[in-house]
Parts: structure tokens; C-alpha cells; sequence
């Protein structure tokens, strides 16, 4: 790839910080880094600029500030929700992220399925829940199809199953948790609107930095903690406080919901774009996802008979930086379990690749990407004709 423009089409694995971010977060690393608990003045002022990032994450998401909780990502979040579930039952899907469905292995659950675009049906929720059911997990959209859930739908059967044991005198607590890792940026994602009780997000993922997130637990939420020492984070996350991470956290949160409008309409142009090339150039070719509900910068598709990870390595050759599925399926060099669970076959899936598109996406380069994907893919099909 030397001397070549590179071509990043994989925002959903990983996004490249903000410049503002970066800016905001610069005086915590070497003249602000006291511990934010020490007593000194230079200190306090630390904790006051921790705390106001805390007040400005919750404000994004009209939240509390006392019901966030900053985590080290969203995986070490999503295993936080799931302390929730105390020798009970856990409802989810077959086509979440592995964090959720590791999780949700160390109890007795329920994996709901997922329909041929990846949709989840809110009254299959229902169908799946038990009398020991103590927590829903559902992501807000798919992290490699961009399929959008039903959550305010799904939020309503939970709330109405919890009304229904409190009114029976049941003890058994009932939440729901959503992974909004893939959604904020593109969907209005309001804590109080969505009607959820968890909800669990992601800097890395909207141009901040990695490694940092958070779980916004409501106040009626009991949860274990998975880190024990200090009591910072209200006892849930011992630990000395990721000033920077979180003042960064703050500013990237802040920025994709300020332009969330304009970014959403401004992909889903260029994601149409390329699928209109892509449909025209080879017509036997599988779009996954659904049609309606589905993130603007997210395009899945397959390619029957070729080989994604071949397409992956090739298009890599030519400045073309896409994967086949999510990041973590790719590293462990298996099949998606996603494309599995909504029936693609496997000569189907074999063939699938996943473009999302974000800040460094713009009408030139998709263009470019465009012409370079179909003479790469039409000269497989060569080959393998051959």
C-alpha cells in the first residue's frame, strides 16, 4: 500500500479520535495528573473536571449524573449489567456481540432468534421470558448488519412484566439492557425515551478514546461489583479515575450527538450509493440487514461463491481497508455467527464482507472504493470460474 491513498471503510470496528478530543483531554496527561481523590487543590480541580465530564455524558443521554457508571469499554460494561442476574434467567439473541453472549453463558438464558435481516420480534422477547427472568439484553442495532431492534417495543414488555410480579407480589426483579455501542451517532439514544434500564456505551466507537465507557444504570437497578478496591464509582468500579479518557469520552459523546442529523443523512447517501453500484454490477449479490431499519453508515454483503477473507486481503493490496464481519469474529478467524443465526448458507457467508462508513467516508473516496471493489470482486469470480 505505498504511496497509495488508503481507503477506511471499517468505522465500525474502530474510529480515528477527534481532533477536539484530543485537545480536551491533552492537560490530563502531564500537568493535570493528579489522582482525582487526593485532597490538594490541584487535585480537586481534577475531580471537579471528572465530575463535569460525568454531568455532560449524562446530559447527552438525559440521564442522572450519579447513574453513571465509567467503565475501561463497553465489554467490562456489559458484564457489569449482567451482575444483575442473581440465580436467574437472562433473555437475549443469537446474533448479539460476544461480550452479551459470553455473558449471558453463565446463566441459565434464553437466545431469542433473529429474522432473515437480523431483525429481533419484541413479542419473541416476550415469548422467551420466564417467571425467573431477572435481565433482557438486546443491543440497539446490529454491529455487523446495522439492523436497528425494536427496544422501545421491547422496553414495554419489560416494564409491563415488572408491573404484572409487582402486582402479584413477586420479588423477582426484571431489567433491560441495551448495547448502544453501534447506534449513538446515528439514533437518538435517550434513556427515558428508549424506556431501558441499562444502558451501555462506547468511546471508542464516536471518535473518542479507547478503552473507555460507561453503563448508565436507572436508580431502581441492583448490581454487583466486578472490581473490588478503592469504592470509586459508587463502590461498582474500584480503580484510580481515567481522567483524560473520560473528559475525552465527554467531548466525542457531544460532538456525534450534535451532528447526528447531518452525519446520519450524509451516510446514508454514500451507503446507497455504493449498494446501487455494487446491485448493478452483480445482481446475484446478497445485501444483509434490514431494508428500512438499519444504521446509515452500515452496508453488508455477500458475494456467493468467493472467498471474504480472500476479498479482505486483496482489497487491503489496492488501499481498501474493510472486513468480513465484526472485528472479534475476524480476529478468532471464524464464520459469523451472525450471518449463521439469520440463514445464510455458508458458501453464502464465506463470501460476505462489512462496510461502515464514518468521518474519514466522503463522496470521493467512496467512489473510488466503489470502482476498486467491483474489478476486484469481478476478477474473482475469474478465477474461480477458471
Amino acid at each position: 500500500m505505498d504511496n497509495q491513498e488508503i481507503i477506511y471503510l471499517d468505522h465500525a470496528a474502530a474510529t480515528p479520535m477527534d481532533g477536539r478530543v484530543l485537545s480536551d483531554m491533552q492537560p490530563y496527561f502531564c500537568d493535570l495528573f493528579f489522582n482525582p481523590s487526593s485532597p490538594y487543590a490541584p487535585a480537586v480541580g481534577v475531580r471537579k473536571s471528572y465530575e463535569e465530564a460525568r454531568h455532560r455524558l449524562a446530559s447527552a443521554i438525559g440521564a442522572k449524573p450519579s447513574e453513571i457508571i465509567l467503565t475501561a469499554g463497553a465489554t467490562e460494561s456489559i458484564n457489569l449489567a449482567f451482575t444483575s442476574v442473581d440465580h436467574g434467567h437472562a433473555v437475549t439473541s443469537n446474533i448479539e456481540h460476544a461480550s452479551v453472549l459470553e455473558c449471558a453463558k453463565q446463566h441459565d438464558h434464553t437466545l431469542v432468534s433473529a429474522d432473515k435481516y437480523g431483525y429481533i420480534s419484541a413479542q419473541a422477547i416476550k415469548q422467551a421470558i420466564k417467571p425467573d427472568t431477572q435481565l433482557v439484553s438486546i443491543s440497539l442495532a446490529n454491529n455487523e448488519l446495522g439492523t436497528i431492534q425494536p427496544i422501545r417495543e421491547i422496553a414495554e414488555i419489560v416494564k409491563n412484566e415488572r408491573l404484572r410480579r409487582l402486582q402479584n407480589s413477586v420479588n423477582t426483579p426484571i431489567y433491560f439492557h441495551c448495547d448502544a455501542s453501534q447506534g449513538v451517532g446515528q439514533i437518538d439514544v435517550n434513556v427515558s425515551r428508549l424506556g431501558i434500564d441499562m444502558l451501555t456505551l462506547n468511546a471508542g466507537k464516536i471518535y473518542g478514546p479507547k478503552h473507555v465507557g460507561l453503563l448508565w444504570v436507572s436508580s431502581h437497578v441492583e448490581l454487583r461489583p466486578l472490581i473490588v478496591g478503592g469504592g470509586q464509582e459508587r463502590n461498582l468500579r474500584s480503580g484510580t479515575e481515567n481522567v483524560s479518557g473520560v473528559i475525552g469520552f465527554a467531548k466525542a459523546l457531544e460532538l456525534v450527538c450534535d451532528k447526528r442529523t447531518f452525519e446520519t443523512k450524509r451516510l446514508e447517501g454514500l451507503r446507497d450509493y455504493l449498494q446501487s453500484k455494487f446491485v448493478q454490477a452483480f445482481p446475484d449479490m446478497i445485501v444483509s440487514g434490514h431494508p428500512k431499519y438499519r444504521l446509515s453508515g452500515h452496508l453488508h454483503v455477500s458475494f456467493p461463491g468467493l472467498d471474504g477473507e480472500r476479498l479482505v486481503f486483496l482489497l487491503e493490496n489496492r488501499g481498501v481497508l474493510i472486513t468480513t464481519g465484526s472485528a472479534c469474529a475476524a480476529n478468532k478467524n471464524t464464520r459469523s455467527h451472525v450471518l449463521t443465526a439469520i440463514g445464510l448458507q455458508d458458501f453464502e457467508a464465506d463470501g460476505s464482507i462489512r462496510i461502515t462508513l464514518g468521518h474519514l467516508s466522503n463522496e470521493n473516496n467512496v467512489k473510488r472504493a466503489a470502482e476498486i471493489i467491483i474489478e476486484v470482486v469481478r476478477q474473482e469470480y475469474e478465477r474461480v470460474a477458471r
